[in-house]
């Protein structure tokens, strides 16, 4: 149960990560590259102290899994700048509900890297999926391919790509622990961005911006996959297919009732089918075939 609380208050607090955004004054690489230094400092400590209080002899990790960690890492921190660029452009509501196909990506590559058969059944829950992203991305407001393209559907959909990615690669790693997995991904990101931060963004913050910025790095990052990783191996895989769905809804009842979003019809049935689309589970199908 209280893997669960935990689990479930990760979800939530995901799922405002959207509102605060909007709130820190600072654009995707600048903001990305604080929730890397954040995270960093604050599970590279937690996990510092857990490996001195902790005397127990460990097995050496193999070359690959670090390799791993970095790749999963470059996808995660593209991730994030994509998700946040979305978030510039469209509402958090549209952004959140494409970012959302990540799972059903993830089920696609599968079938082209692993050999993995896709059931009609499958496919079918893509192709919902797929009509709803189209409605929720108000594809019926725009009488051209080039103008609905131009709205950031793009950039939440190369950031659900990349979460896909980041989900297929962090599962060859088995051994690494989960913090360190995590700390070393984002001191790849504060390294790889750097460079391409522009400093005067943060001349021009005010104290209200600072505290959401701190927010977002230290809460929404650190703090977060602290729990999110400290709850996560004591969870069924059912448990968390349902949890997970704590944070698109937060983010979407944040955006509605703080921000004022209105969807309009269409794009209210898009969420629907996004969100009917994503809860398709193959294991799901296997346990209905067998009953």
């Amino acid at each position: 149960m209280y893997a669960k609380l935990k689990f479930a208050i990760s979800m939530a607090i995901f799922g405002s990560i959207g509102l605060f955004s909007e709130k820190t004054g600072l654009h995707s690489i600048e903001l990305v590259f604080i929730r890397c230094l954040s995270a960093s400092i604050l599970l590279g400590t937690i996990w510092g102290f857990s490996t001195l209080t902790t005397k127990q002899k460990r097995d050496p990790i193999p070359r690959r899994e670090y390799l791993l960690a970095l790749l999963c890492g470059l996808f995660l921190i593209i991730n994030w700048v994509f998700f946040f660029r979305s978030l510039e452009v469209m509402s958090i509501t549209v952004a959140v509900s494409i970012y959302h196909l990540a799972p059903v990506i993830v089920l696609l590559l599968g079938s082209f890297l692993f050999k993995e058969k896709i059931s009609g059944m499958g496919l079918v829950f893509f192709f919902v999926c797929l009509s709803g992203t189209l409605l929720v991305g108000g594809i019926h407001q725009h009488t051209s391919m080039a103008g609905f393209l131009s709205t950031g559907v793009l950039w939440a959909f190369a950031a659900a790509l990349f979460y896909a990615l980041t989900s297929i690669t962090g599962k060859g790693i088995q051994l690494l622990n989960p913090l360190l997995t995590t700390v070393i991904q984002t001191s790849l990101g504060v390294l790889l961005l750097m460079p391409l931060v522009d400093w005067s963004y943060f001349t021009q913050l005010t104290w209200e911006n600072w505290f959401y910025i701190l927010m977002t790095g230290f809460i929404h990052t650190g703090f977060v996959y602290y729990l999110f990783f400290d709850s996560l191996r004591e969870l069924k895989a059912q448990t968390i297919a349902i949890l997970v769905f704590v944070d698109p809804v937060v983010a979407i009842l944040l955006d509605v009732s703080i921000l004022s979003y209105r969807p309009d019809m269409y794009q209210l049935l898009g969420i629907l089918l996004v969100f009917v689309g994503i809860s398709y589970s193959p294991k799901k199908e296997r346990r209905l075939k067998a009953a």
